[in-house]
């Protein structure tokens, strides 16, 4: 088997619960739930805490990541609901994403189903480190803007549409490569890394880590490797992944929540000078050779290579904004439709003036002014992922760059 564009390193069967703020009030109510005691980052131990969770996220207007003790606390949180069975993980996401603009590649899987060879579609081939199937569902709440939902005496608004993922899920929690990538990375002129985020045991995400490191040593001269940063279920291992993955791949690559963890504070991210400041901190935390950052507002690259980079992050805003608007079964002509729109004056702004501070060190994209009733906001990061990538293949900038 071989491929020149291979996407790791795990996927997942995703139950898209469909958005009933009465369903999530009821069930605040139900569980006699206050507004003080609502807290995002509370363990989720059984469906009350869950719902503390969700409602803390919503009041703060974030997205987040978190686990779950058993999987029966999200099968039966989902069966309140309507709930409709997709797939993701970042390296699923991002390959169909580009393979709706017919670019091929090969994702790495820890788990396998039915779900997974009936949804997968024809141009996305697939290794696996499973023995056996198992289904290890991702529990996603997409919660629009201006969504109400009272708590006691308190009515939650939400400003902004985002998602949140709950999960128990062993697989990627192991993590477990295949040996194919032995032979298969060597052969790639683009390897995407992800999912170390799920892994909770010390020992066994250094292990995980270090075989990581020994394959993107693999890969041929002219060859680009790419790491997609996330939300860490143990936050303390974020610093160890950030300590290897950083010298080790030429892109390095996150979402505007996980800056905002990292920098330990919120800004706005249309001041030129909080964000200026922000990218000088977060090069000192993230020393890697190309970072990449995508968030609702633009998205961009830093360092010596960004001018090469510049028409993959405008791949990813097209991408990204193409799924907002259209969701699962987004097509070329979709993403054309979407390549037409002009950015706003704001934004285009914005990013003149970072990039005059920078020089060519940076290049800064604007998103764009989406307006649908219906929009989607789970995987917006692996849309953004597969834009980048497909950008780079199509425009063959990954022969210039450097592993």
């Amino acid at each position: 088997m071989r491929t020149s564009i291979v996407l790791g390193l795990g996927g997942t069967v995703d139950y898209e619960l469909t958005w009933d703020s009465r369903v999530l009030e009821s069930i605040a109510a139900e569980q006699g739930i206050a507004a003080g005691e609502l807290d995002p980052a509370i363990p989720v131990v059984d469906e009350r805490s869950l719902v503390v969770s969700i409602l803390g996220y919503l009041r703060d207007g974030v997205g987040g990541e978190r686990f779950v003790a058993s999987p029966e606390i999200l099968d039966a949180f989902a069966a309140r609901f309507d709930t409709r069975i997709t797939l993701g993980g970042t390296c699923v996401r991002a390959a169909i994403a580009m393979r709706s603009l017919g670019v091929e590649s090969l994702v790495h899987l820890v788990s396998i189903d039915d779900h997974v060879r009936r949804l997968l579609p024809d141009g996305v081939s697939y290794v696996c480190s499973a023995d056996e199937d198992s289904t290890d569902p991702h529990l996603i709440v997409q919660y629009p803007a201006g969504a109400r939902i009272r708590v006691g005496d308190t009515e939650i608004v939400t400003e902004h549409p985002n998602r949140l993922i709950y999960v128990n899920d062993e697989p990627n929690r192991e993590l477990v490569l295949s040996d194919e990538l032995d032979t298969l990375v060597p052969q790639a002129r683009v390897f995407l890394v992800s999912g170390f985020n799920t892994i909770q045991d010390e020992a066994l995400l250094e292990d995980r880590l270090r075989h990581t490191e020994r394959l993107l040593g693999t890969l041929p001269a002219g060859g680009v490797s790419i790491f997609e940063d996330a939300g860490y279920h143990e936050p303390a291992f974020s610093r160890r992944v950030r300590e290897v993955m950083a010298p080790a791949v030429s892109v390095y690559s996150l979402n505007e929540d996980e800056l905002f963890a990292y920098l330990g504070h919120r800004f706005d991210l249309l001041d030129v000078d909080a964000v200026e400041g922000a990218l000088h901190d977060i090069r000192a935390l993230i020393p890697t050779r190309s970072l990449v950052i995508h968030t609702k507002y633009w998205a961009l690259a830093l360092g010596e290579r960004a001018q090469e980079l510049a028409e993959a992050v405008r791949g990813g805003i097209l991408m990204a904004s193409t799924r907002y608007l259209v969701g699962d079964g987004q097509t070329a002509e979709d993403y054309a439709r979407t390549a037409v729109m002009e950015p706003p004056v704001r934004g285009v702004a914005f990013a003149g003036e970072l990039e005059r501070r920078f020089g060519t060190w940076l290049a800064c994209r604007p998103a764009l002014v989406l307006t649908t009733r219906t929009p989607t906001t789970i995987g917006l990061g692996d849309a953004f992922v597969g834009g980048f990538i497909a950008a780079l293949a199509r425009n063959r900038v990954a022969k210039t760059l450097p592993v």
